[in-house]
């Protein structure tokens, strides 16, 4: 046998590990967890729309384990009722991608109504995720010690700051600076909390959507699957290690 100490690192295997991936049901969320299923990972997810959730089901337990409900975030106490389902469907929790959020307009173009929700679940439920995966890591209070993986899916767009962004692009800008907080408070505790920043991401919601098949084979695009690798890499790296920030853009990508 080749001995290859010296040539790779120690990676932490994803099979058996519990996972829940938040707006897991589209997109990035989706993708995450079919590749994390694939890995033999169980893994548990939510979204809105009942019908994207049993098609994304679907091609989870076509690759491996995995159940999931349809519930909106932004309603009070529904982040707990996620949690309380998925820890109870697998047995714990071991990882937390916190993914969930819908786009937004600008701060003038939008009604009062729809900023609170947009705050609600874009901000409001990433952090009470957040709390709620360290209680299940058992990392909650002063003392305590655990073990996990909180992953923020945050996004490019906390460097855009331009207008008709001011909703969107300052929730991600918070996102980024509560990620390098909780790592700080986490880590010593055994959480390992890292942040995934993609840039401009097709959506599989829209899959006849021409423009976004040609930007994405002329590279100006990325598909979900790009951030879902970007994922399982932090995952993989060994407890001693943690990625605390990965940015993936498209090669082609226009800044402004």
């Amino acid at each position: 046998m080749i001995n290859r100490s010296d040539a790779h690192t120690a990676t932490t295997p994803l099979a058996g590990r519990r996972v829940l991936v938040t707006g897991g049901t589209t997109g990035i969320g989706r993708a995450t967890a079919v590749l994390l299923a694939s890995e033999g990972a169980k893994v548990f997810v939510c979204g809105r729309d009942e019908q994207h959730l049993q098609d994304a089901l679907a091609r989870i337990r076509e690759v491996g384990e995995g159940d999931g409900m349809a519930i909106d975030l932004a309603e009070e106490s529904n982040v707990a009722r996620l949690f309380a389902a998925a820890t109870e469907y697998l047995g714990g929790l071991d990882v937390a991608v916190i993914n969930a959020a819908r786009g937004a307009e600008g701060i003038s173009e939008m009604s009062e109504a729809d900023l609170r929700y947009t705050i609600g679940s874009n901000f409001t439920a990433y952090l009470l995720s957040a709390q709620e995966a360290t209680k299940a890591m058992g990392a909650y209070g002063k003392d305590a010690e655990g073990k996990g993986d909180i992953v923020l899916v945050g996004s490019m767009s906390a460097y855009v700051l331009g207008a008709h962004s001011t909703v969107y692009a300052g929730i991600k800008y918070g996102i980024q600076g509560f990620a390098i907080a909780l790592r700080r408070e986490l880590g010593k505790k055994g959480v390992r909390v890292s942040l995934v920043e993609p840039g401009l991401t097709g959506s599989d919601m829209v899959k006849d959507d021409i423009d976004q098949v040609e930007r994405i084979n002329k590279e100006e695009m990325l598909r979900a699957e790009d951030i879902a690798v970007g994922v399982h890499y932090l995952l993989t790296q060994p407890r001693r290690a943690v990625v605390q920030q990965v940015t993936i853009s498209p090669r082609m990508q226009d800044e402004e």
